[in-house]
């Protein structure tokens, strides 16, 4: 284990923290806001802390091992200090909130401890917003965007963090691949700006909003999220950029290479496209009754279906109240995900189409014992490596569901409000149903349990084994 290299490359990860933190404190200077002096306090606190790791160790190689616990330790550090400004300014006075919020936002859940969002002041909501637009690529892949790290290394940071069975190289150079991911991450982005200025946003407003759809995280600065603006058009926006960004990054390098053919050609693409079209005209036939017509119905059918299966988590309509039919796919949704490769979080649907096409094969093996069967995604055949790794990942999801399900009861809610508690962090996604429903919020879970909603929602956007990996007692023995 090369202690020394991830001292030294979480050390200038914290410093890249230190340098966001001047947005927000910039945005408190533009609106005369004094909280800003706790992010300028907090920035001189990583600076120095990055300092005392600042040491490049002589042996710099770093394996997969090593990537993975860079990444878990860089999660945890970026959510403990992105917590402080809510403390030193007072906005949100207990730790565990402030971790929560933060853990929330870099994870792009969208979930929140916060009964009066629209009662912060604009700078700690730019903060809240801005971690979303940070996590929502990666923070390691931002980082190696931004700093010189050797191309090895970086490949093993990035297949630790980019969520989904497999992580591809657009280009021979992972530093460059990361600088592509986020040149066309920051080109969508600058897009929806500019169309939710056309809408009824001020430039505050389009920014994060921007921040919580590109990142497929949710946050907002009104109580009522997007519902509270009443407008059709910027519904729309936000649906189509939500479905956007929940596609994987490296089919729009494809458009990038004029290879439309191979980008339609993609079959998580296609099934994507096909459960979202499938659940809405559903959903939209379940609660016709509610909104006096189709229109008005597909309207709020299509944003909470795209809104839940890209884990984006904005809401339009307390869905808690829909009828059971239209809650349980939604539900659903929440399990499936995005693509691979995207922002959005869940199981990924490259996962769900590997399991179901394992069962295929295994039933056609019974069937036809001598027969050869094997499973392929996208005309290519997967190792068994990709496919065990799937099943291993499958079980491990399910077993900490049942685990977080269990922890979580001890606050002695009903069983959907833990349920959907424990599946809306697990999934990045951000409200549940009940007590964590869209119009209400987490503040009603106790210490313990929101330290335990906090790492799942870690585990759900780090796919589980890097902080398996951290709080692991053999990682940390010397002959590891």
């Amino acid at each position: 284990m090369n202690y020394g290299m991830i001292r030294y490359i979480v050390g200038k990860m914290l410093l890249i923290e230190g340098f966001l933190l001047l947005f927000p404190a910039f945005v408190s200077f533009l609106y005369g806001e004094m909280e800003g002096i706790s992010f300028l306090l907090t920035a001189m606190l990583l600076l120095l802390v990055s300092f005392l790791g600042s040491r490049k160790p002589e042996n710099t190689a770093i394996y997969a091992k090593e990537g993975f616990l860079i990444v878990a330790l860089a999660w945890v550090l970026w959510s403990v200090f992105g917590a402080l400004p809510f403390l030193l300014s007072g906005c949100i006075p207990r730790f565990e909130d402030a971790f929560f919020e933060v853990v929330s936002g870099f994870t792009t859940t969208g979930s929140t401890i916060l009964r009066d969002i629209e009662g912060l002041p604009k700078c700690m909501n730019f903060w809240r917003c801005l971690t979303h637009w940070v996590g929502g690529m990666g923070v390691l892949v931002f980082v190696m965007a931004v700093l010189p790290l050797s191309n090895k290394n970086s490949m093993f940071l990035m297949r630790a963090e980019i969520p989904g069975p497999t992580c591809d190289k657009l280009v021979p150079k992972a530093r460059t691949t990361a600088r592509i991911l986020y040149t066309m991450y920051l080109g969508l982005s600058v897009a929806e700006v500019i169309f939710l200025l056309a809408g009824d946003m001020n430039l505050y407003q389009a920014v994060i909003h921007t921040f919580s759809t590109a990142g497929t995280g949710g946050f907002s600065d009104r109580n009522a999220s997007v519902a509270a603006f009443n407008s059709a058009y910027i519904d729309g926006v936000i649906t189509v950029f939500m479905l956007l960004f929940g596609i994987n990054f490296n089919l729009y390098f494809l458009l990038l290479m004029k290879n439309v053919k191979g980008f339609f050609k993609n079959e998580e693409l296609r099934n994507y496209l096909g459960i979202v079209a499938a659940a809405i005209v559903l959903i939209t036939i379940n609660i016709m009754n509610l909104y006096g017509g189709v229109l008005h119905a597909f309207r709020y059918a299509a944003f909470q279906v795209v809104s839940v299966i890209t884990t984006t988590g904005f809401v339009t309509a307390n869905f808690d109240l829909w009828p059971e039919f239209s809650k349980t796919i939604l539900l659903m949704l929440m399990v499936v995900g995005a693509c691979a490769g995207s922002t959005g979080g869940g199981m990924k649907v490259s996962r769900i189409m590997i399991l179901g096409r394992t069962i295929t094969k295994e039933t056609r093996q019974i069937l036809h014992p001598k027969s050869v069967n094997v499973v392929k995604l996208n005309g290519k055949r997967l190792t068994n490596e990709e496919t065990h790794g799937v099943y291993v990942y499958t079980i491990c999801y399910f077993v900490i569901l049942c685990v977080s399900v269990l922890l979580v009861s001890v606050d002695n809610f009903d069983f959907t409000t833990n349920f959907t508690a424990v599946l809306t962090t697990l999934n990045n996604v951000g409200p549940g149903l009940a007590k964590v429903g869209p119009v209400e919020n987490f503040s009603a879970f106790s210490c313990f349990s929101k330290i335990v909603l906090s790492f799942d929602m870690l585990i759900g956007r780090l796919e589980i084994l890097p902080i398996m990996m951290l709080l692991a007692p053999v990682t940390w023995r010397k002959k590891f």
